[in-house]
């Protein structure tokens, strides 16, 4: 299969065309070479490679920047989704599309399935659920993806943030009041891979499994511990350490769908940081 992934130089992108490229032609695009906010870029690209599918890695994915940056979260999570819908409609290619937990309020207190209402409390998850809106309402052949708590060698994440901050001091703060489920760009690849060659479209759920979830002061901890690190973590509320954008309390994402379509079997969180972390 002829794949065009867009964002080639983002965290998810970096595990996953290495992933793909052992059964599929990849063609990878940096957000110089396909801005997805201009239909020409777009158009360009797919004319000229006339791909069998696109994965879209491109993404504005900064939560707390979205508060203020407004129009730029919406304008590529949203309008540059827009726009990679309407030209795959008029060429008749599938789209794969990445998405968030944060789609959901984190109120439900119980892992959420790909079929439960969406209720985003942030600019971002506001941004991303447009995205999906968009898909949903001009395709018929696409699979969205949610994920939650990303990290990967490609980028900034909350697991490089914590060993960067553990050599640096010799105690940390952590919130302990927010519960999700890591996931490792590896998994998260992986599962992209399977789910594309299944051809069992829709909206899907893809992360590591927590056993019904972590906090972040869990994550952190073990991180650490792993790591062989001494530093001590302290947990906290969320009052405690505000951020401009509001998070949910509670979004661990349900894979059950996942399982009984594709045969996705979740790897155990602790598993999977072991890998990424080369013990």
């Amino acid at each position: 299969m002829k794949v065009l992934v867009t964002g080639s130089r983002g965290m998810l992108a970096h595990d996953l065309i290495p992933v793909l490229k052992g059964r599929h032609e990849v063609f990878a695009f940096t957000e110089e070479e396909l801005d997805i906010i201009s239909k020409d870029s777009v158009y360009n690209a797919l004319n000229n490679i006339k791909p069998n599918l696109i994965i879209n890695c491109a993404a504005y994915t900064r939560v707390d920047k979205a508060e203020e940056e407004r129009d730029k979260a919406f304008l590529v999570n949203g309008i540059g989704v827009q726009n990679l819908a309407l030209i795959c409609a008029d060429m008749e290619i599938p789209l794969c599309h990445i998405s968030t937990d944060y789609v959901f309020d984190g109120e439900k207190g119980r892992p959420y399935r790909p079929f439960d209402n969406t209720n985003p409390i942030n600019t971002y998850g506001e941004s991303k659920l447009a995205g999906e809106k968009y898909i949903q309402w001009i395709l018929d052949k696409f699979y969205i993806v949610r994920t939650s708590w990303l990290y990967g060698k490609g980028g900034t994440n909350f697991v490089s943030t914590i060993l960067k901050l553990a050599k640096e001091q010799p105690a940390i703060k952590v919130v302990k009041d927010q519960r999700g489920s890591p996931t490792s760009t590896i998994t998260l690849s992986n599962g992209i891979k399977k789910l594309i060659e299944s051809g069992s479209f829709g909206i899907y759920h893809i992360t590591d499994d927590s056993e019904g979830g972590i906090s972040w002061f869990d994550f952190a901890r073990e991180i650490i511990r792993l790591s062989g690190l001494k530093t001590e973590v302290t947990p906290i509320t969320t009052d405690e350490f505000p951020r401009p954008a509001k998070r949910p309390r509670y979004s661990v994402l349900d894979m059950e769908m996942t399982r009984l379509a594709i045969g996705h079997e979740a790897k155990d969180w602790k598993a999977a940081l072991k890998i990424f972390l080369g013990i």
